[in-house]
């Protein structure tokens, strides 16, 4: 019986297709062999030694201790796409709304309640304030082309936008999906100095945090329009209310509302509703458990962050799962351990990731408790699992 703890409410037809006979699942579990998860933090959480997965029912994992799991053998899943049509529709609507002032203007017009018949004169005489740019002809430059910026990119071509996307970690399944005619930046500069939009699909690292600041904005078209769906923390947010202020962008989008951006004239700020849609709770929720289920019965790796994907297909009597840290002559150790515990070796794969390893094999005969022991020994290996 595998046992599964649910942190957040994850979408119970997520939940359902996991085998009653199988699995107990609830948020009281104890020594759980996984846990599901969407935006609770689990930094300050202790871990039990029973715990072999984590599963973020969503694509970003900030909330969830990556080193910590890595050291502890935990493999830690998200959902990567599960929720890409919602926050591709948000997006367009940002697109929108940080051009045509929709916000500002439908609070504006809120404020003539009580003028009576003066209402329709009013709004004729107001309307002009709210003016704004149509995005047919326009340039719309996309940071990111990941599963929510394809999306955007096909999408965005049929307002008539000339759509440029720049990835320079592009996957192949990702490029077959984007439309031919998406132009590619071979730059971050080409798009700053072309775009009159520029929406960011990238994680929040070491790497982009930050990363539209004073000295980027410089390199940005006049009257620039920002969108940021992806992290809050990609933007400094004093430079860019800096820019609003000085005209030198004229709208900033968010979906990562901060305190000192709200109020400010020009900011339009969403409270995190990009996936916010039973939809995307679903679609999340249906692949976190699909994942979770198949890495406890088989042992297979499907879109962990911190360890490499790997799936093989059953053979012999018993799987054996080891991780690893990425070190030469591991493999060769375990095998060895194997053939001098008397059993055949039906099949085996090793992937790594960076400083992390997973071999999976496939062995003759059942697997006794002295077998893992010895291989708990084995210099460099973190963690042993039977499937």
């Amino acid at each position: 019986m595998y046992n599964i703890k649910t942190v957040n409410k994850i979408s119970a037809t997520g939940l359902a297709l996991l085998d009653s006979s199988k699995y107990t699942c609830a948020d009281t579990i104890e020594n759980p062999d996984a846990i599901l998860v969407r935006s609770a933090s689990l930094h300050e959480a202790e871990f039990e030694p029973s715990l072999k997965a984590i599963a973020r029912a969503g694509a970003g994992v900030n909330n969830i201790p990556i080193d910590r799991c890595s050291q502890q053998g935990i493999v830690v899943f998200n959902t990567p796409g599960a929720n890409a049509n919602a926050v591709k529709e948000l997006v367009i609507l940002g697109l929108l709304i940080g051009s045509r002032k929709v916000g500002a203007a439908m609070e504006w017009v809120q404020g003539l309640k009580g003028s009576g018949d003066e209402v329709s004169k009013l709004v004729e005489k107001g309307k002009g304030q709210f003016v704004g740019p149509e995005l047919m002809g326009k340039k719309l430059g996309v940071i990111g082309l990941g599963a929510i910026g394809v999306l955007v990119a096909n999408l965005a071509r049929h307002f008539g936008m000339e759509v440029y996307g720049y990835d320079p970690y592009l996957s192949v399944d990702n490029a077959w999906e984007l439309s031919r005619v998406i132009h590619h930046a071979h730059s971050l500069k080409e798009i700053y100095e072309n775009c009159d939009y520029i929406t960011m699909h990238i994680p929040a690292t070491p790497d982009t945090k930050g990363s539209i600041n004073a000295e980027t904005i410089a390199q940005m078209k006049d009257g620039v329009r920002l969108l940021n769906f992806s992290r809050g923390e990609l933007v400094v947010s004093a430079d860019v209310i800096d820019a609003i202020k000085s005209g030198k962008m004229a709208s900033y989008v968010t979906d990562f509302p901060s305190d000192d951006m709200l109020g400010v004239d020009g900011i339009t700020a969403i409270p995190h509703l990009g996936a916010s849609t039973p939809e995307s709770e679903e679609n999340c929720a249906h692949m976190a458990v699909k994942q979770v289920a198949d890495f406890l019965e088989n042992g297979n790796i499907k879109n962990s962050v911190n360890m490499p994907n790997l799936s093989m297909e059953r053979s012999g009597v018993a799987r054996i799962g080891v991780i690893h840290y990425n070190k030469p002559a591991v493999i060769t150790k375990i095998s060895a351990v194997i053939a001098e515990d008397g059993l055949n070796i039906e099949n085996l794969t090793n992937k790594s990731k960076k400083d992390y390893a997973y071999t999976l094999i496939d062995v003759a005969e059942a697997v006794s408790d002295k077998i893992i022991e010895d291989l708990k020994k084995v210099e460099n290996v973190i963690r042993v699992i039977v499937f």
